[in-house]
């Protein structure tokens, strides 16, 4: 993971559903990383830009702007190029993947999320 540890990361974590955003959130600080939040595509570009996270984590199916359409959006900023993206959805097909990826996503992750999975893609995405 590079020389950060994880209290000096910021996650943003991008999630509509507000039970699953509030529980992965506890996890994520639980884990000592610092978490901010976005529930729609328009919010997580707008947060991602102004707060510059170490890692997104993007739900793919969001209200309005859609987590592929954010994701193009984050990556056209210079800044935002390098952070790594972590697709969460509960999409398993083989087309979601493939949109993902061409999307810039770095990773992808179904639900339910196994925690300790995630934190070890995210120590092996981390800066």
């Amino acid at each position: 993971m590079g020389e950060k540890a994880p209290a000096d990361l910021t996650i943003l974590l991008v999630e509509d559903g507000d039970d699953t955003r509030y529980f992965m959130r506890l996890e994520l600080e639980s884990l000592g990383y610092r978490v901010i939040e976005a529930e729609d595509g328009q919010s997580a570009v707008d947060l991602a830009l102004s707060e510059q996270p170490d890692i997104i984590l993007m739900d793919l199916s969001l209200p309005g702007m859609d987590g592929l359409e954010a994701t193009k959006r984050i990556r056209q900023d210079q800044q935002m190029k390098s952070v790594p993206i972590i697709a969460v959805t509960a999409h398993h097909e083989s087309t979601f993947r493939a949109g993902a990826k061409a999307s810039g996503f770095d990773a992808y992750v179904t639900k339910p999320i196994d925690m300790a999975s995630l934190n070890e893609l995210i120590n092996g995405l981390g800066p």
